[in-house]
């Protein structure tokens, strides 16, 4: 049926009773026909394409159901069409602290890094050095296709969709529930029974292939910017404003994983799935059991093989153990899990030529040379940029301005060059000579023996280093101040507004209103944006303070191990002192060797930095380490633990990993700070020590009963 011959049916049925004169019953009664109409009409339009009554025809029936809602709002549906495709949020999306982190997962390139991911596991369960409780080929594994698109966290309370939040960091992200409502693969009430009273289902929102290039289509015919890849443009859409744009546009979503849940449903991750499928979720039908890593392997192989035929795009095969009991006892290590890994697909390469070689200069005045490209779509995505890493690889490869080079790009890693086709070099091309001055402040560019990188030396009187440190400060894993990019910290640098960190809280919105392309409204959002960063997590202030070596894994023990800025200050100032038990204790933390306490010593050794800090403090609220909800009622929660000798009845690896999910901290030596030491047999000298000390000595009987008290 057409759309006119639809509109004029439409027009010769009997008139609708006014909204006025309905009753409850009737109310209730057009409110559920108006829901199930608009709801096809939504897929008939958004998802066929193949619309059966007009624009006007359609807005009358979502009016009528906005004002029978209107007078009788005790009757709204959760599947009411205003939930479904609602008023856009007054500004931007709210910020959601996941309730457990959203781990990433480490890679694999090469068949000998899965078998390397099997022998971890099943070396991680070992005993002795001639027994181990899980053997390579009888692993049980679930591997699935690693679908390219955008993570996503859907909490359910009571079977109802609560909240739906995008990925972000993995700790924070951002609520986009109102959108996710649009999806018709997001159930709003879980279906069958069995779901726990409080589930949060993970998994990725993605556009299949056909669907994206019809999007693009539409936007190229409506001269809007194209978008670069599927990927991109389900994050694009699922972050519209207006949740009707993101109705318009054919995404799905697969579930594969789960956050919080108030009550086990499930014994493996095979049985997890099956659920998710019974409560109404679209599951992976590719996803397969696998035994053993070389049924695990002749998977990855088969689903590359038939890569190009799926209807959605992936780059790899993801891999995780099967029993939810071996995942809980593997535990993670930094941001990843210890019981998956992603395998991805070989990199993808192209061919084109290099115009130029520049050079950046990074926030530790490191010198990176870059290479700019002339433009090429490498993996769907267009290239115009590869690292070149540093100057020894350019001597390596010989790379020269004017070359045919080979670009390669793997999964999210930025592209590089692989090789120069030196039969089309052209004659004029010279060996590429790097810079011995920084380009940005003209300072002598050094290189320490032994380093990679030159480095400038003009330190705070360079520009690029300055700019670099203060865009890392306001960074999405930093402080996220929303609004302030790199333009504007390079133009507010340059024109003396902000000098250091803290200036960028004493910003005057007048001035900034005054400015070139600001008004009242930008700089008024601007200073709303950064006041709304005024207090700020331990790990995510120590990060952004930009020392060398500590990103966000590191930034996290630190926080976990001191608590406390003030505590961290003080110790790493008593740690100037090489024999001091400050220092010790740094080098004792699990994942911190000699050199990146060097760099942290460092860091408070320069009286700048210990000013900045000054200055900060008088600024932000730094607040003190709060380890995840789980960990908080943990009767291990801080203390600082010492395992010695040999354990029976786990691995060390198990017992350190036990000990962490648990909230304490695990070093390798005893001091007075030592809450407990575990001591298996032939403790050596340790269990001698912490006797001196007065700390106490837990058995392994002992210890395994503290730590299932704990996570009881």
């Amino acid at each position: 049926m057409s759309a006119s011959t639809a509109s004029r049916r439409r027009r010769e049925e009997p008139e609708l009773r006014p909204v006025d004169a309905l009753t409850e019953d009737e109310a209730r009664t057009e409110l559920a026909s108006l829901a199930q109409e608009i709801k096809r009409h939504d897929r008939l339009y958004y998802t066929d394409a193949a619309p059966e009554i007009s624009d006007a025809d359609y807005d009358a029936l979502r009016r009528r159901n906005t004002d029978i809602e209107a007078r009788f709002p005790e009757l709204i549906r959760t599947d009411s069409p205003t939930r479904r495709v609602g008023a856009a949020p007054a500004a931007g999306f709210a910020k959601v602290t996941h309730s457990r982190p959203m781990l990433s997962l480490e890679n694999a390139f090469e068949e000998q890094d899965v078998r390397d991911f099997f022998a971890g596991v099943r070396n991680f369960f070992r005993r002795t050095s001639t027994e181990a409780l899980v053997a390579e080929d009888k692993i049980e594994i679930m591997a699935e296709p690693k679908i390219d698109g955008l993570s996503i966290a859907l909490s359910y309370r009571n079977g109802r969709l609560a909240l739906g939040a995008t990925r972000g960091d993995g700790t924070t992200g951002e609520n986009v529930t109102t959108n996710l409502r649009t999806l018709d693969t997001v159930p709003e009430m879980l279906a069958g029974e069995g779901w726990p009273e409080l589930i949060e289902v993970r998994g990725e929102v993605y556009l299949e292939r056909a669907g994206f290039f019809a999007l693009n289509e539409e936007r190229a015919a409506s001269g809007e910017s194209v978008f670069a890849n599927p990927r991109n443009a389900s994050a694009g859409s699922l972050r519209q404003l207006d949740s009707a744009i993101t109705a318009r546009r054919p995404l799905k979503f697969f579930a594969y994983a789960w956050g919080e849940a108030s009550a086990p449903f499930a014994r493996t991750h095979e049985e997890a799935l099956a659920r998710f499928r019974d409560w109404g979720f679209s599951v992976n039908p590719r996803s397969r059991l696998c035994r053993g890593v070389d049924e695990a392997l002749a998977y990855y192989r088969e689903i590359a093989a038939e890569r190009a035929e799926l209807p959605y795009d992936i780059d790899g095969v993801v891999y995780k153990v099967n029993d939810l009991a071996l995942q809980e006892r593997l535990g993670m290590v930094s941001r990843a899990p210890r019981w998956a890994v992603a395998q991805k697909f070989p990199a993808q390469q192209a061919q084109t030529v290099l115009r130029d070689i520049s050079i950046q200069v990074g926030r530790q005045g490191s010198l990176t040379p870059v290479a700019m490209l002339e433009p090429i779509t490498v993996g769907g995505v267009v290239v115009q940029r590869a690292t070149l890493h540093n100057e020894d690889e350019i001597q390596r490869k010989d790379v020269r301005i004017g070359d045919t080079v080979v670009v390669q790009r793997a999964g999210d890693v930025i592209p590089q060059i692989v090789s120069v086709v030196l039969d089309r070099r052209p004659k004029e091309a010279v060996p590429y000579q790097f810079p011995d001055h920084c380009p940005i402040c003209g300072s002598l560019a050094m290189r320490e023996p032994g380093q990679v990188a030159r480095r400038c030396t003009g330190g705070l009187i360079c520009a690029a280093q300055a700019v670099e440190r203060l865009r890392h400060f306001v960074s999405r894993h930093c402080f996220d101040i929303e609004g302030l990019g790199e333009k504007h910290i390079t133009a507010f640098w340059q024109d003396g507004l902000i000098r250091q960190p803290g200036d960028i809280f004493r910003l005057d919105p007048e001035v900034i209103a005054k400015r070139e392309g600001w008004g009242e409204l930008s700089a008024r959002n601007l200073m709303t944006a950064i006041d709304e960063r005024r207090r700020i997590s331990l790990e995510r202030f120590i990060n952004a303070l930009g020392i060398p070596q500590v990103g966000e894994a590191t930034a996290r023990l630190l926080a976990r191990h001191y608590r406390s800025l003030a505590a961290w200050r003080r110790e790493m100032e008593a740690a100037q002192d090489p024999d001091s038990e400050a220092r010790a204790g740094l080098l004792d933390i699990h994942g911190i060797g000699e050199d990146m306490a060097a760099d942290i010593l460092g860091f408070f050794a320069e009286p700048h930095n210990r000013a900045v800090l000054d200055d900060l403090a008088g600024e932000v609220t730094v607040l003190d380490y709060e380890a995840p909800a789980q960990r908080t009622a943990s009767p291990l929660a801080g203390k600082t633990i010492v395992f010695t000798g040999t354990l029976e009845r786990m691995s060390r690896s198990e017992a350190k990993a036990r000990a962490e999910a648990l909230g304490a901290n695990v070093t390798g030596s005893v001091s007075a700070k030592t809450d407990y030491i575990v001591a298996g047999a032939d403790p050596g000298s340790k269990a001698t020590k912490a006797a001196a000390l007065g700390v106490t000595l837990l058995d392994e009987a002992a210890w395994l009963s503290l730590a299932g008290e704990a996570a009881g």
